[in-house]
């Protein structure tokens, strides 16, 4: 028997117990032993409870028992669940999380930790919900470089992207409905600012990279100014507007990392994902691409993925499954948002004079849109001729009381 301990009881906590309980068989076959969740940590009483007996609010209970080998980590933030998981490796117990902001933000400290002890530090759960991602970067694509990462890396984003271009109905309105079905937290700033799917692109790229990424140095956009109107441009180009988080390893050895709502043309694999479903597309230079998809978030995919990494864990008590440790160096990893290439949709006031949009990106290629929506004008730029972040800036500064939004093309 292999006794593991969970840390904070909350959706993910809850529901990596009823996997375990409902898959006890089928995971016992897997590791040969039977994974018994001895204790778990939460300050709440959960009377009626299939694991009521099992509640502690002292975390010592966990850390001082040596029949603990494994402790799972769902508290979320980077708060007592850093403390904790400090603790936790102190204590020799191997570990678990789901918690992107924990990986993202301290995710080297940790995992240099748990090698020193020889523990794993092990985080599937943190990128993807219930898809598997996180190891195949690990492990199936280790012979590659890894050239691009594009994703839909949020769920709630993306279903209030849907019911904003299936319904035609306002941000607000989608984001209340979101709340109702229960893929919108409370307070969603994390996802609606772009924050949550930054963490997980920093992860992943940090994966892909071997080096330490940091999550504040992605340029990163929500989707709280999105309108209805956007999403009809989207359509009249044929296109999909999607909160993309994309990577892209450039030939110094230096990365553009991005996450911002971009269209995208209906073709393209990842367009695709409607809904709270994530969808992530890998670019190997042997293998070439590679499509990940699923469900992004949800109490039973991300337990899925948590519970996967025990049974990984239960496997290699003694012998740690291949994990690249990130590297901290001084180096500029990322280039700097203004030096990055970038194509647009500018929708501008009618008043503005076709030929002044002209002259101002005539040395970009400024092709009209010929939607006619919402008494206004749109521009392609970028398209044919290269044109830089900062370029883009300096130029829409003399239209910024004209300019009524800018939309980017995935490319």
């Amino acid at each position: 028997m292999i006794n593991i301990a969970i840390m904070g009881y909350g959706v993910v906590g809850s529901g990596v117990a009823e996997v375990c309980r409902v898959n006890k068989e089928t995971i016992s076959q897997r590791t040969g032993q039977e994974i018994n969740i001895k204790k778990i940590l939460d300050v709440r009483a959960f009377p009626g409870d299939p694991y009521q007996d099992r509640i502690t609010r002292h975390a010592d209970d966990i850390f001082t028992d040596p029949e603990i080998s494994i402790v799972v980590e769902t508290i979320g933030g980077t708060g007592i669940a850093l403390q904790l998981s400090r603790q936790a490796l102190l204590a020799g117990k191997h570990m678990v999380t789901s918690n992107k902001e924990l990986v993202a933000a301290h995710g080297p400290e940790l995992m240099a930790l748990a090698a020193e002890r020889r523990l794993s530090y092990m985080y599937e759960a943190s990128v993807g919900g219930g898809i598997p991602i996180v190891r195949p970067l690990h492990k199936c694509l280790s012979a590659n470089v890894i050239e691009h990462i594009t994703g839909i890396l949020n769920g709630t984003t993306n279903y209030i992207l849907t019911r904003m271009e299936q319904e035609g109905i306002r941000f607000d309105q989608a984001l209340t409905e979101a709340q109702k079905q229960g893929y919108a937290e409370q307070n969603p700033t994390a996802d609606l600012d772009g924050l949550d799917a930054g963490r997980k692109l920093a992860i992943l790229g940090s994966i892909a990279l071997g080096e330490y990424i940091d999550s504040n140095l992605i340029h990163t956009e929500g989707i709280t100014t999105i309108t209805p109107t956007d999403l009809l441009y989207a359509q009249h180009l044929q296109m999909k507007l999607k909160l993309i988080g994309r990577y892209q390893l450039l030939p110094d050895h230096r990365v553009d990392l991005i996450v911002a709502p971009m269209l995208i043309s209906r073709k393209h694999p990842v367009a695709a994902a409607d809904d709270v479903f994530n969808a992530i597309m890998v670019n190997g230079n042997a293998l070439g691409e590679a499509m990940f998809y699923g469900r992004g978030a949800g109490k039973l995919p991300t337990a899925s993925a948590v519970v996967a990494d025990v049974i990984e864990c239960a496997l290699h008590l003694d012998r740690l499954p291949h994990q690249r440790i990130w590297r901290i160096t001084d180096r500029e990893i990322v280039r700097p948002h203004a030096d990055c290439p970038v194509r647009a949709l500018l929708r501008l006031h009618e008043c503005v004079p076709g030929a002044q949009i002209r002259e101002a990106f005539d040395a970009f290629g400024a092709r009209p849109v010929e939607a006619r929506l919402a008494s206004e004008q749109a521009w392609l730029v970028g398209t044919d001729q290269k044109l830089t972040e900062g370029q883009l800036e300096d130029l829409l500064r003399p239209f910024a009381e004209s300019l009524v939004s800018r939309l980017r093309l995935f490319h």
